[in-house]
């Protein structure tokens, strides 16, 4: 290897650590009220909380009770599951699955000698987009005509195969 090649960073491996709630909650609550151009003391006044305890929420001094969250919510307008919407959400928006690390599920086309492996697997609330690597060998049996709402995202690794969506015909090969 040459000086001139690029070196790899020293990355950490674990992600951001998460928020704790209170820290989460008092972020969300600041920065809805900030957005809005309202004034601390008039959100406490309005929710019927002092000046004091809402700093204190903001700033993740104290775990608030539900009936507090609530009042806070309607002051700020927003419904009390956005408060919490992306709380499980937190750190990365990427992410890796390693090779041999996808999760290998049971689809419709299993019976058929589909395999599939869900490439970008994550615990959580379902995601709007999955991507699964889809083995068929020779002795697969054609999948029939199904639907189900989403996007289609196709990557063909190796061989060919005639695509059909809807009534339109895709003949592909490696590559596309």
């Amino acid at each position: 290897m040459n000086g001139n090649c690029a070196q790899p960073m020293n990355m950490p491996t674990e992600p951001h650590p998460k928020l704790k709630l209170e820290q989460y909650l008092g972020i969300q609550i600041k920065r809805q009220r900030q957005a809005q151009e309202l004034k601390l003391a008039d959100v406490a006044r309005i929710a019927g909380i002092s000046q004091g305890m809402l700093s204190k929420i903001e700033n993740a001094q104290v775990s608030t009770s539900l009936d507090n969250l609530s009042r806070l919510c309607d002051v700020l307008g927003m419904p009390m599951s956005k408060l919490f919407s992306q709380y499980d959400q937190q750190g990365s928006s990427a992410l890796l699955v390693k090779a041999d690390e996808g999760l290998e599920v049971v689809r419709r086309g299993t019976e058929k000698g589909h395999t599939y492996h869900l490439l970008n697997h994550t615990r959580g609330p379902k995601k709007s987009f999955e991507a699964y690597m889809v083995t068929m060998d020779d002795a697969s049996e054609e999948f029939p005509t199904f639907s189900h709402p989403g996007t289609e995202f196709l990557h063909l690794l190796e061989g060919e195969l005639i695509y059909r969506h809807g009534n339109q015909l895709y003949p592909m090969q490696a590559g596309d």
